[in-house]
């Protein structure tokens, strides 16, 4: 049976790698959010990437959605009335084909961020207020323009959009967080994200902002935003993206290439709103005609927004949030801490012993603990091995970092052989397989205290292949012939040794090290 699906029901909210879907019909065809032509990234509406390939028309219809792999670059097309957009790099994409109909069920049209099978009942509303809308995972400060080139009256009318933005994000303690800074000659923090946790709230306090008037020092705000505005003290939560939503009317007063560097080195997020675009008369007082490029987190076409005037702009309120809301594109936000997955392989032979194996749980749950481990950041998966293997706990069992040390704790030794080879293929399969194509980058971290009976070359080797970097840890017995060789390039700084299980704990620092450096590396 077809799934029945929104208009803004995205690739990546469907979870099968073939499904069929039926999409309703007079969708809104400027609020589609598309990316690519005939293969698309999965950030795109599916019913968009539908109308756009010709498949349907907008009096919707049943589509088969095929999961592809991500690609280097997605294009522009324009086609059947939907502006298809530019994307660099994207982790996963699909692609559209005609489906069968093969249930009388009707598709809606209402905007919820993920698939529902229909019921043939009308589905009841499941956003719980106060909790917020918590597939969209944000902090945001918006950073309005108060200065003269805004003016009062279109001052107001920036509150109102602002408003609208706020609303449907689904502000809650769960979902969005928001606070507001002005920018004029100094900026002016007018309410922190810990103030409001309800929309009717935020709804109020944008209303009550007061015009400063003055320059339109951005640059300045912004800068002062982004290292000010989001401390733990002032309601920033831990693993959640940071947001700065510039909102700009015309052009800047000074600098924004500083502050764009600065926002990107404090890990946050920056958009840029503009409004009425300098026209080429105007050209000449701008400092700098690049300055959005160059203040975005990423000049990718996707931090950047254009609307004409700020009359009728009610239309660009949900690609907005639609935005705001795809934490897998905040790439800012992606650090080693929060943007890797670290499988454990953990030696479970006899020769370990019960106490010493206690000893390589404390190293394990001592280098999980330095990420930041949540449903959209890091995540950490253990199997122990002896001649067969033993999947302890995946990448998806336990998205908090309490539950993932609650879980290495209650490991239980099984002892037996050691056969590392079969292990790290198993790993690679099993538990690599299925996050291969995500947006973290893999991590391996073999630790065994002797000679493996197998060969671990071929199975490393393979593992490497598969985008998984490995880094080999030998206790006692441990041949260096055997780690250098299951060891990513350069091996060197892959391989670690101690003659004691006590050694482990002196060498947390430098396996976390060495796993933020081979990120950092692996983006540039």
């Amino acid at each position: 049976a077809s799934t029945a699906i929104t208009c803004f029901t995205r690739g990546l909210d469907l979870r099968k790698g073939t499904e069929d879907v039926l999409c309703p019909a007079n969708c809104p065809l400027w609020q589609f959010y598309v990316f690519g032509d005939g293969v698309y990234a999965s950030l795109s509406s599916v019913c968009g990437a539908a109308i756009h390939s010709g498949v349907i028309t907008n009096t919707g219809g049943a589509v088969r959605v095929q999961t592809l792999p991500g690609q280097e670059s997605y294009p522009a097309v324009n086609a059947n009335g939907i502006q298809s957009q530019v994307l660099s790099r994207w982790a996963s994409s699909f692609s559209v084909t005609a489906g069968t109909k093969s249930t009388a069920l009707e598709a809606v049209g209402r905007s919820v961020s993920t698939a529902r099978p229909s019921t043939g009942k009308r589905p009841k509303k499941t956003l719980d207020k106060k909790a917020g809308n918590k597939d969209c995972k944000a902090d945001i400060a918006f950073l309005i323009d108060g200065s003269y080139n805004i003016g009062q009256r279109r001052f107001n009318l920036q509150k109102n959009f602002v408003g609208k933005v706020a609303v449907m994000l689904g502000i809650g303690t769960e979902g969005p967080h928001v606070g507001v800074v002005q920018a004029s000659e100094h900026p002016k923090i007018e309410f922190y994200l810990k103030n409001y946790t309800a929309a009717k709230e935020v709804l109020f306090a944008i209303k009550e902002l007061g015009f400063r008037g003055g320059n339109s020092n951005t640059g300045k705000a912004l800068k002062y935003t982004a290292q000010k505005f989001f401390s733990l003290e002032n309601g920033a939560r831990k693993g959640i993206p940071k947001i700065i939503v510039v909102f700009l009317d015309g052009w800047p007063s000074d600098d924004l290439e500083e502050a764009g560097i600065v926002a990107r080195e404090f890990g946050v997020n920056v958009f840029i709103v503009s409004v009425a675009k300098p026209t080429t008369e105007e050209l000449g007082m701008v400092q700098d005609i690049g300055f959005v490029d160059k203040a975005v987190c990423r000049n990718n076409g996707f931090f950047s927004y254009q609307m004409p005037t700020w009359f009728g702009t009610t239309k660009y309120v949900k690609p907005l949030v639609q935005k705001l809301c795809s934490h897998e594109q905040m790439l800012c936000s992606k650090t080693c801490y929060n943007s890797v997955n670290i499988g454990f392989l953990i030696d479970g032979s006899s020769s370990v012993g019960e106490s010493n194996f206690r000893l390589m749980l404390e190293f394990v749950s001592n280098v999980a603990k330095a990420f930041e481990i949540s449903d959209i950041g890091s995540k950490v998966a253990a199997v122990q091995f002896t001649y067969s293997q033993r999947s302890e706990f995946s990448f998806t069992d336990y998205v908090t970092k309490e539950k993932v040390l609650s879980a290495i704790r209650n490991i239980r030794y099984m002892s037996g052989g050691t056969a590392t080879g079969d292990a790290i293929s198993f790993t690679t399969t099993n538990v690599f397989g299925p996050v291969k194509d995500g947006p973290n980058k893999n991590f391996l971290i073999v630790l065994t205290d002797g000679q493996s009976y197998d060969d671990v070359r071929g199975p490393a080797a393979a593992a490497q292949k598969a985008g998984i970097t490995i880094f080999s840890v030998g206790i006692a017995w441990a041949p260096l012939d055997d780690l250098k060789d299951m060891a990513s390039e350069p091996r060197e700084s892959h391989t670690f040794f101690t003659r004691e299980f006590t050694g482990l704990e002196p060498m947390v620092p430098d396996i976390i090290r060495g796993i933020c450096k081979d990120f950092l590396d692996s983006k540039q």
